[in-house]
């Protein structure tokens, strides 16, 4: 095995499922000649062409638009957002298109929908921003975020050889701080399945994307305070594993639900409601959430800390469950 960043796993990624079908094209802004706006796409133009790694003008509505019809002609195109908070821009072709095109004609639309989420890099309210809750409540769309280099290229290969459209958001803070080991031979993370990072007794934590190192900070501090936290990584936001969510909180009857977009409306809420749901009689405390404040992502890097959620704040929310 290699030990590569996370940035690397998807470039990776993107190499081999191009060398291994004709299909696979990538198209984006500056994806080509420049490698993309954090090189996530450097050298592929180069290795595989320029019909096949295409530059676009600054239109997400055309990118993803075209990307469509590319797939109902049987092509798998990988549609890079230079930055995901421009997934607004297409939130139409997404939503009310390729969503709901196998249930309309029963063409599914094989794309994936890639790009760069969250904050933490002093990128302010255009650059910072995590979409998951936009799109949580269109059936047809799958969604996943990793956290780890090993998570990132197999999530990113099974997403590619999805055969309906996949959201694929990769945390812009975590391309080139996060390092692992990554087989070198061919591999898939299956959509749907979450992991759990960290095995605990007393409480748990689920979350998903960068919020996973946050976590686990968090629970190293607890473990040594003599609390044991179980940090669960969603990995999949569309579909959830919900018998992974109850899994978990039937072993330790405290939930604590972690994640970097703002509080209200959230999927931290979705997770909440499933907990109470089919997990009532397992809990012992009510479930808590730990999120970022609802206003838009401050440039101030002192603001934006605070905004943030961080190990510190996950620590006293945990503290506060255990004492319920």
């Amino acid at each position: 095995m290699a030990v590569i960043t996370y940035l690397e796993a998807i470039r990776q990624a993107l190499g081999e499922e191009m060398a291994r079908d004709e299909r696979v094209f990538i198209l984006g802004e500056d994806v080509g000649a420049y490698g993309g706006a954090f090189k996530a796409t450097e050298g592929l133009q180069e290795r595989f062409g320029e019909a096949r790694v295409v530059d676009t003008p600054i239109s997400e509505t055309a990118i993803v638009g075209s990307a469509i019809g590319a797939s109902y002609m049987g092509m798998r195109p990988v549609c890079e957002i230079q930055f995901i908070d421009f997934i607004a821009c297409c939130f139409d072709m997404l939503t009310n298109f390729a969503a709901t095109s196998r249930y309309r004609n029963g063409a599914g639309v094989s794309i994936v929908v890639r790009g760069p989420c969250g904050g933490g890099v002093g990128g302010g309210p255009f650059h910072s921003v995590n979409p998951e809750a936009f799109f949580l409540n269109t059936p047809g769309l799958k969604m996943v975020e990793p956290s780890t280099a090993y998570d990132a290229k197999g999530l990113l290969k099974a997403a590619i050889r999805d055969d309906d459209p996949v959201l694929y958001f990769e945390h812009k803070f975590l391309y080139r701080r996060i390092k692992d080991e990554v087989p070198e031979e061919d591999y898939v993370v299956p959509l749907g399945k979450a992991a759990i990072r960290r095995e605990g007794s007393d409480l748990s934590i689920i979350t998903f994307g960068a919020m996973t190192h946050t976590a686990m900070d968090a629970a190293a501090t607890l473990s040594d305070a003599g609390v044991e936290a179980e940090v669960l990584d969603l990995r999949s936001l569309a579909p959830l594993d919900r018998e992974a969510i109850l899994t978990t909180v039937s072993k330790t009857s405290r939930a604590l639900v972690l994640y970097e977009a703002t509080r209200t409306g959230g999927i931290g809420g979705e997770l909440a409601a499933i907990l109470a749901e089919d997990a009532f009689e397992y809990l012992d405390a009510p479930v808590m959430r730990v999120a970022s404040v609802d206003t838009p992502v401050p440039y101030s890097p002192p603001l934006e800390a605070a905004f943030l959620p961080n190990a510190d704040k996950v620590v006293a929310a945990a503290q506060k469950l255990v004492e319920y």
